[in-house]
């Protein structure tokens, strides 16, 4: 049985406006995966200066929540496990955008996802309600097109005029 505790609950959408006046903080975040089966992810991430691993599951019908487990890891150990994920890697700059009491993470991508710009919020139960800021586009929760497992593998550049 699964425990709560390790659940992520997360709606993304696409950004359609200028969210860079509202910005807290930002910082570049560079990944790869070890594992990015339908069922479950294993990535590998840097964040700045620290190194992470995490695991994912799958996620539910709606897309809205999954497993996630996550350990801190030596910067060191993260970069030398980021060359086992080869081809694939994901570059972006993360901004940290409040708003109503929220934090929005915006994502612009660099590398072969240039062009792609998406919001993430994560929430304490499905049903939580939040105000959208005016920036806020489309929301693509449970699409996977726009997980970065499927990204590392089927880079933005690569869609079709880049359809979104």
């Amino acid at each position: 049985m699964q425990s709560t505790h390790n659940i992520e609950i997360e709606r993304k959408f696409l950004v359609a406006g200028d969210f860079k006046p509202f910005v807290s903080a930002g910082f570049r975040i560079t990944q790869g995966y070890l594992c990015s089966a339908p069922d479950r992810t294993v990535r590998i991430r840097v964040k700045g200066d620290r190194g992470f691993i995490t695991i994912k599951g799958k996620s539910g019908d709606n897309g809205f929540s999954r497993f996630e487990w996550e350990k801190e890891i030596t910067f060191d150990d993260a970069t030398q496990l980021l060359a086992l994920c080869g081809s694939g890697v994901i570059d972006k700059i993360r901004y940290e955008v409040p708003f109503e009491g929220k934090v929005f993470e915006v994502d612009v991508f660099e590398g072969e996802n240039e062009g792609l710009v998406m919001a993430e919020l994560e929430l304490q139960s499905q049903e939580e309600q939040f105000t959208k800021p005016a920036w806020l586009g489309r929301e693509v929760t449970g699409d996977r097109r726009y997980y970065n497992s499927y990204l590392s593998q089927h880079p933005f550049r690569e869609w079709a005029n880049n359809q979104i």
